[in-house]
């Protein structure tokens, strides 16, 4: 059996639990939208199209905020085209994804669907094909009462209160050169600053994300941090960042240990933000937006067989989610927890279909995938503050990072609950983790929950159509409190939750 021990303390904290971390993505893109979260002839749908499968389920997993409405998508998006009445809204090419928008749904649309779910937006503009006007008169739009002209827009479009939209990201992955509106660092800081501190002239309250690099692979890594910073520091609050893992011809030991690189990932815009206000004198804190995370198999065709060019809402991206992948998700969770001082928002990729925590099929059921467990269990119970936790922990062999942990951990503790975030990356052992409870006032486990491959399963198992819980949260029952340590017993590759509380 593989072993580990937890050191940790009351006294030493991370910082507060960012609510804001547990957030998702919505793109007008495959079908995350259409026939995902919208499909008026569905036999679920409320009286605005929306379909209530879904709505329930999303208010399961409680995102507590959903970007929207892209990604590559709102690069090319012009705003105008999805407010008003919905017959008189065009159909526009989506160049992103080669597919028809129609924009029957659209940004009252959205904001119906949010206050329903119960979630904050967060908007994205385009700055790839468009700029700072078409910037300010969207958030006037959003967010100003009356008086003026598209604030009265929207009155007429029959939202007599503003969306009250608070935070913006300033575009979508410009460093890439798969963008529409692709742009070097500098003609990307320079917009992102002049857009940001004209929409502050309309809003004064409103909270800004630039555009930081599309993966730590980037070749302009770190270079791009540095140029978008140093031209826009004084006009934004955060800087982004997206990261998506897979496994690679068969390589599973490396892909379970992909926490190791969004670890090094945060560390390192961490750093470079901190040097950019050192340099410029700066007061204030960049602070971080991973505002786009998941597992994602680019390795597979990105459309489903028969899709064309042009389609309305293609089956694109669908992946399917095994044990295996619910695992790597876990430990992605535990990565953004750690950094809970500097990561303060997070939204996983996507919501629905498109590499979706949920997926849906049109005029049928909907269900969870098993990556949606990990991603629920957490945003229910990381409360209270994120703990600092030294792990020592046996080490196994990777062909990308050398030795890793085998037992990935993170904690957070609300001065009643001390809650344990583990996972177990042995695909062949079992693990026994020893956590001190001493100073932390609890006696005793009140919550004990793990996922991994059950009999007749094995690390590949999904839930698909028709079989939708074949992967979920099992009891854990081997967890033993003595004299101030728990020992807990993790089945091999598997994700664990275990709350303590006194008496």
């Amino acid at each position: 059996m593989r072993t580990a021990r937890l050191a940790l303390d009351p006294a030493f904290t991370v910082g507060p639990v960012p609510r804001r971390l547990f957030g998702s993505f919505v793109e007008h893109m495959g079908r995350c939208v259409y026939t995902g979260i919208f499909e008026p002839d569905h036999p679920s749908a409320d009286e605005d199209g929306l379909r209530t499968d879904v709505l329930e389920l999303t208010r399961e997993l409680g995102p507590t905020v959903v970007r929207y409405p892209g990604g590559n998508f709102v690069s090319g998006f012009e705003w105008e085209d999805s407010v008003g009445p919905r017959e008189d809204r065009p159909r526009r090419i989506d160049r992103a994804w080669r597919s028809v928008e129609t924009n029957q749904f659209g940004l009252a649309e959205f904001d119906a669907w949010a206050r329903k779910v119960g979630t904050e937006t967060m908007m994205a503009v385009n700055l790839g094909t468009r700029g700072l006007q078409e910037a300010c008169d969207l958030l006037e739009y959003a967010n100003l009462d009356s008086g003026t002209k598209f604030a009265d827009l929207r009155k007429a479009h029959g939202s007599k209160d503003p969306f009250d939209i608070k935070l913006w990201c300033l575009g979508n992955e410009l460093d890439g050169p798969w963008q529409t509106g692709h742009k070097t660092a500098a003609e990307y800081g320079r917009l992102a600053a002049e857009t940001g501190m004209a929409m502050r002239s309309i809003d004064p309250d409103i909270e800004l994300v630039a555009v930081g690099s599309s993966s730590r692979a980037m070749p302009t890594f770190g270079e791009w941090e540095q140029t978008v910073l140093e031209l826009s520091y004084h006009a934004v609050d955060y800087v982004s960042l997206h990261a998506y893992y897979q496994e690679h011809d068969g390589d599973a030991a490396s892909f379970l240990a992909s926490a190791v690189d969004m670890d090094l990932f945060i560390d390192q815009v961490v750093a470079t933000a901190d040097a950019v206000r050192a340099k410029g004198k700066h007061t204030k804190k960049i602070n971080l937006s991973f505002d786009e995370w998941n597992v994602w198999y680019q390795s597979k065709p990105h459309h489903a067989p028969g899709v064309q060019p042009w389609d309305v809402a293609p089956r694109v991206i669908e992946d399917e989610y095994s044990v295996t992948d619910a695992v790597v998700v876990g430990t992605l969770l535990n990565s953004l927890l750690r950094h809970a001082d500097r990561v303060h928002i997070g939204a996983q990729a996507q919501l629905v279909n498109v590499i979706g925590l949920l997926r849906s099929e049109p005029g049928k059921e909907a269900w969870k995938q098993t990556i949606a467990h990990p991603f629920e269990q957490v945003r229910r119970l990381a409360t209270g503050n994120v703990l600092q936790v030294v792990t020592t922990s046996d080490k196994y062999e990777t062909a990308k990072f050398d030795a890793v942990d085998v037992v990935d951990a993170s904690a957070t503790y609300d001065d009643e609950t001390l809650t344990v975030f583990l996972a177990n990356r042995d695909q062949a052992d079992s693990a026994s983790v020893e956590v001190p409870l001493r100073g932390f006032g609890v006696d005793r486990v009140s919550n004990a929950k793990y996922l991994a491959a059950a009999e007749g399963q094995d690390r590949h198992t999904t839930n698909l159509e028709g079989d939708h819980t074949a992967v979920g949260l099992r009891t854990l029952d081997d967890v033993t409190v003595t004299e101030g340590l728990a020992t807990v017993v993790l089945p091999p590759l598997s994700w664990a939750v275990v709350q303590f509380r006194k008496g």
